[in-house]
């Protein structure tokens, strides 16, 4: 009986595969659960029967894995988060759910996974949510108006006419929402019946998006005051943020983690006797946005930043050259503000 193991497991929608490998990797059994508390007991009782339990590798943390996930770490278990497996291999040796869990393993064991997932359990995962559906709201809202544009070009001419000469976007979205259709016998009245519709559902959306709003300032306030009243940041980029570190900010070892997390550091591209970096189109795109939006507040209205772009304009450096240290150093303040006691800015710091 094997005294040290490590349990893969694959994550599906309505079950979990697992296989359990010694510290030496050698397969010592494999178990199917059925997603639910009743299937994760079952999962930690079969791999506590197995031997001591080093580590889970699971994949799909923020998804499909996320309950199976927090049952293991309420439990005391050091959970690991796997990437999706090499497609090569899958490509070669073929593709069971428990050959995944197999290779969640392996991974866990070789060390290619090392990341700890995020805990979801706070106010983090919280504005999480309402971030989630803020976003799709603005989205939706976008469409509408779109929608309502497209039907007023469209629309007859004296519609048309009497519509174009409202000026200002909510005198013309009260003005739809009041408007009376009638019976739908012409052009007219089922364009007007469009119209009063997407307006109507515009307002909804738009009376959503505040109260969202609202939420996440309330929710920020509590997590990260002194990141909200930094220069340029405010509550989406603070939202965006700390949805990236989650509720268990340990998990980012340094700053270096966290601006490559972001996308924000310079990718080695050396080669022989030459020595150069490229520029890094990995990681979180919408955390590396909000770094950009950062910047760019900065450089228009921040003595500092702006300060040191032109000592760096001086130097020869290209605008995206300087847009990217300057991601970089709010990277490092953003990670001060969220990941480590607050201490004295840096020149660095300073400088953005």
């Amino acid at each position: 009986m094997p005294t040290d193991i490590i349990v893969g497991v694959d994550t599906h929608k309505h079950t979990h595969a697992a296989v359990a490998m010694t510290g030496l990797g050698a397969r010592v059994a494999e178990l199917t659960i059925k997603v639910g508390l009743a299937g994760y007991r079952e999962l930690e009782a079969w791999a506590r029967s197995l031997g001591g339990v080093r580590a889970f590798g699971v994949e799909g943390t923020g998804s499909y894995g996320a309950g199976l996930m927090r049952f293991l770490c309420a439990a005391g278990h050091t959970v690991y988060e796997v990437d999706r497996p090499d497609r090569r291999l899958r490509h070669q040796q073929g593709k069971t759910d428990h050959l995944d869990a197999e290779g969640a393993a392996r991974a866990v064991l070789g060390g290619q996974a090392t990341a700890l997932p995020k805990a979801g359990t706070s106010r983090v995962e919280m504005i999480r949510h309402l971030k989630v559906a803020r976003d799709t709201a603005v989205k939706a809202r976008t469409q509408a108006m779109l929608t309502l544009k497209a039907i007023i070009v469209g629309a007859p001419a004296a519609l048309r006419e009497q519509l174009e000469a409202i000026i200002g976007k909510m005198a013309l979205v009260r003005h739809l929402a009041a408007l009376r259709p009638g019976p739908l016998t012409s052009t007219a009245a089922s364009a007007k019946a469009s119209l009063r519709a997407i307006v109507r559902r515009w307002l909804d959306l738009d009376a959503e998006i505040k109260s969202h709003d609202s939420g996440l300032e309330e929710l920020i306030e509590q997590c990260a005051p002194t990141m909200v009243a930094a220069h340029g940041i405010k509550t989406g980029t603070a939202a965006e943020m700390l949805a990236l570190v989650g509720d268990n900010p340990e998990r980012i070892r340094s700053e270096a983690a966290l601006a490559k997390l972001c996308g924000a550091c310079p990718v080695p591209a050396s080669s022989g006797t030459t020595s150069r970096h490229r520029l890094n189109r990995g990681g979180h795109r919408q955390a590396n946005a909000a770094l950009y939006r950062v910047v760019i507040v900065r450089m228009r209205a921040h003595q500092p930043t702006i300060d040191y772009v032109r000592r760096r304009t001086a130097e020869g450096k290209s605008k995206p050259e300087i847009i990217r240290c300057l991601k970089r150093f709010v990277a490092r303040e953003i990670f001060g503000y969220l990941c480590r006691a607050p201490r004295a800015a840096g020149p660095e710091q300073t400088a953005a």
